[in-house]
């Protein structure tokens, strides 16, 4: 990949890297309608989104972009960095997990010699997929940044105890709401990490290393006549 295009130094780097964002995000949403079609509880977030669908008659899709325009607000009012990506992952995943809903591309598993599997392969779409939208550099995902933007809060408490707070809160959230809380929801809460470490591992990928453009940069070279 050249400077120009990882840096995004250009409107056409920018312009391919939101497709290739978009395109990753689009596969990922098919990696959390997996995990749900596990059957057998769904990751914290979607416990909270498939708790508003259920409790407001809306679609999972409509409940995860409101979840993630909420998150992102919240990142804004932290002044966490925001990048174009953000964006894009807000609408995208949700929507793609409704499409995927809509046409019945995978039935809900039935017992655990399935909802495993299907689960594990969930989780492994998603770390692949968001490595791709990560090397892009267009920004993190709202609930990423937010975990972020805590950690530096609170830096006397480890950001790994940040994070269970905050899909706890989560969760609860979702089951007071009525989402599908199980197995499945611990094996995505604890075993997310290590399956996202082994697939950036395989592609050799280090998230650490990306500099990610802001939102402010990314406009200032779509809309000037001179690249970066």
């Amino acid at each position: 990949m050249t400077n120009d295009l990882r840096e995004n130094r250009t409107p056409g780097a920018i312009l391919l890297n939101m497709l290739i964002a978009a395109a990753s995000l689009f596969i990922n949403g098919f990696g959390v309608y997996l995990t749900i079609q596990a059957n057998i509880g769904a990751a914290p977030w979607d416990v909270l989104n498939l708790g508003l669908s259920r409790s407001l008659g809306i679609l999972y899709g409509t409940a995860s972009i409101a979840v993630s325009l909420t998150i992102l607000l919240i990142d804004v009012l932290l002044r966490e960095p925001i990048g174009i990506a953000m964006f894009i992952d807000a609408v995208v995943v949700g929507k793609a997990v409704d499409f995927f809903n809509h046409i019945h591309a995978v039935p809900p598993c039935r017992s655990l010699l399935t909802s495993i599997p299907v689960l594990i392969v969930g989780l492994f779409v998603l770390a692949y997929t968001q490595y791709a939208y990560m090397a892009a550099s267009l920004g993190c995902g709202p609930r990423d940044t937010l975990l972020v933007g805590l950690a530096k809060r609170v830096k006397r408490v480890p950001i790994g105890a940040v994070s269970i707070a905050l899909l706890s809160t989560a969760t609860l959230l979702g089951w007071l709401l009525g989402g599908p809380v199980g197995l499945g929801t611990l094996l995505c809460a604890f075993g997310a990490g290590p399956v996202m470490q082994l697939a950036f591992r395989t592609v050799r990928f280090d998230a650490t290393g990306i500099r990610h453009q802001r939102l402010r940069d990314s406009a200032r070279v779509l809309f000037s006549s001179k690249a970066l």
